[in-house]
């Protein structure tokens, strides 16, 4: 089927001598650039209360440059080593350009452009407001049947994850699936910038990167982060008239917690209370993710975007001081 991404595998791609498929967290970015003193604080965090600034302003600051090159090893090491944004974007192109070609090696030849396109499609699909994935947006008259295989080969490969529509948050997740409904992500939040030909120079640009295409950035690194962390794959909840929409639904143990991602300055979260109010027995916690502070609000926990490794373990702080 071309990659197997049943462990991570190599393709030489031009002048870089392999890509490896498995993403490093931010955490593991921190790492390599020379900044384990600060993936060492977040790792040594044991309470849910404020960050100084001394810690926060540097960890944004990185996390944007790791919105720029993403986890892909060949990018980092071509920015950690070299500080080199021209060769990071072209090592982006090439790992892009192996995906094409691998595309291209697919058994049923007629698979080819329906993989391709549907890979071409998800920044648009994500620059919606609603980013329910639409097949049209693939191709004018595209139908499900035509392309639910291209779709699902992109899934099996570990390039793209699928995010269904929960319908209430019950166990088994899988029993609450609306399976005409989801959201498709990529596996880097880094290739996803470089196929959206969002230039670097995004970096020193205020809060654009996290804020450019309705979020979508944010969004799909917070699913990379979560779906380290939890057994089960996240969900999402939405409803209509008026809509409402919570980003994404985690698992955790036999809990389910509503989660939004918050990439501006306003982070009134309407639907994590419309969530709440329809479902407050089953709703131990609601967790945000925005630029603001690590604090717990009553059962409002916001993490900062960097934190977003860690969001088991703050979970689970969170609870235990709810539980005092």
């Amino acid at each position: 089927m071309g990659i197997a991404l049943s462990k991570p595998a190599s393709f030489p791609v031009g002048k870089v001598d392999f890509l490896e498929i498995m993403p490093m967290t931010f955490s593991e970015f921190l790492m390599a650039n020379g900044d384990g003193n600060l993936a060492n604080y977040m790792k040594s965090i044991d309470r849910i209360e404020p960050i100084p600034n001394a810690f926060f302003n540097p960890l944004y600051e990185k996390l944007k440059m790791y919105f720029v090159t993403g986890g892909m090893p060949e990018s980092v090491r071509s920015w950690t080593q070299d500080r080199n944004i021209e060769l990071m974007q072209q090592v982006l192109s090439n790992i892009l350009g192996a995906y094409e070609r691998d595309f291209a090696r697919h058994p049923d030849l007629r698979d080819f452009p329906k993989i391709s396109l549907v890979w071409k499609s998800i920044p648009s699909q994500l620059s919606r407001e609603n980013k329910k994935f639409i097949y049209k947006v693939v191709k004018e008259g595209a139908r499900a049947r035509e392309y639910e295989d291209a779709l699902q080969w992109l899934c099996d490969a570990s390039l793209t994850y699928k995010i269904y529509r929960s319908s209430a948050p019950g166990l088994p997740f899988s029993a609450y699936d609306d399976l005409s409904a989801f959201k498709l992500y990529m596996a880097d939040v880094g290739l996803l910038r470089r196929l959206a030909l969002l230039a670097p120079s995004a970096f020193g640009e205020g809060n654009r990167l996290f804020v450019e295409f309705k979020g979508a950035l944010s969004e799909n690194y917070i699913l990379q982060a979560l779906q380290n962390q939890f057994e089960a794959m996240p969900r999402y909840w939405a409803i209509d008239n008026p809509r409402y929409e919570v980003d994404f639904l985690i698992q955790r143990e036999n809990d389910i917690f509503p989660v939004e991602v918050k990439s501006e300055d306003n982070v009134e979260s309407r639907s994590l209370k419309r969530y709440k109010e329809k479902y407050a027995d089953k709703t131990k916690l609601r967790i945000r993710f925005s630029l603001n502070n690590l604090r717990l609000d009553d059962d409002l926990l916001n993490i900062p975007l960097f934190m977003a490794d860690y969001a088991d373990k703050l979970i689970g702080m969170a609870l235990g001081q709810l539980e005092l």
